[in-house]
């Protein structure tokens, strides 16, 4: 436990405390002997990190039971589950490799905080393989991952204002059933005018 504290640069005291509010997982026992592995390093500094954007610990902990019995971000954020796009599974180390250096315990909060990724068990999941996939692919391209994961969010502010207009415009004039029938509408008004808007971008710059 003193090793583990200093690794994660917190005090034994406050490590009993996370102990005791099940912020991290118990260690596995041989005997009397507990031990931890990097699995509880990685969840320390991601606390931290978390503390560091100003979450509360009580919206940590919930954080933490979720992940830890296996339920999905999304249902954790009220989302509900996604009904287009695919959860991955990785192991820290393959998430480590799409971003290679990029992984960092301040990343990975923001992460967590936008519902991109949530863990279960050993394992990572990320919400969405196409966003998996164009995070990795930006990354690579050079732009730091601190600044896509703010783009995201950017990004999530204005979907959530778009489909909030669509939804409006549905159900004052057709029944709420036909959101789900309609909603291939939405995403082809979206994708040409972002399209458009793109174009227009592209033709400015000298």
């Amino acid at each position: 436990m003193e090793e583990l504290a200093r690794l994660a640069g917190i005090t034994v005291r406050t490590l009993r405390f996370y102990r005791e509010r099940k912020l991290i997982p118990p260690p596995r026992r041989e005997g009397r002997i507990a031990w931890y592995d990097d699995h509880h390093l990685a969840r320390l500094r991601t606390i931290t990190a978390l503390l560091e954007r100003g979450h509360t610990l009580s919206g940590i902990a919930e954080l933490a039971e979720a992940f830890d019995h296996g339920r999905d971000v999304a249902d954790l954020l009220g989302l509900g589950a996604p009904t287009e796009e695919v959860p991955v599974r990785l192991t820290p180390e393959e998430l480590a490799d799409r971003f290679a250096g990029e992984v960092t315990a301040e990343n990975l909060a923001a992460a967590m905080d936008l519902g991109y990724v949530g863990t279960d068990g050993d394992e990572i999941v990320h919400i969405s393989r196409r966003l998996l996939e164009v995070s990795a692919a930006l990354v690579r391209e050079g732009i730091p991952l601190a600044e896509v994961l703010a783009a995201g969010r950017r990004v999530r502010e204005h979907a959530e204002a778009l489909a909030e207009l669509f939804t409006d415009l549905v159900t004052r004039h057709a029944p709420e059933d036909d959101l789900h029938r309609l909603r291939p509408l939405a995403k082809s008004v979206v994708e040409a005018e972002l399209s458009m808007a793109l174009d227009r971008r592209l033709n400015k710059r000298p």
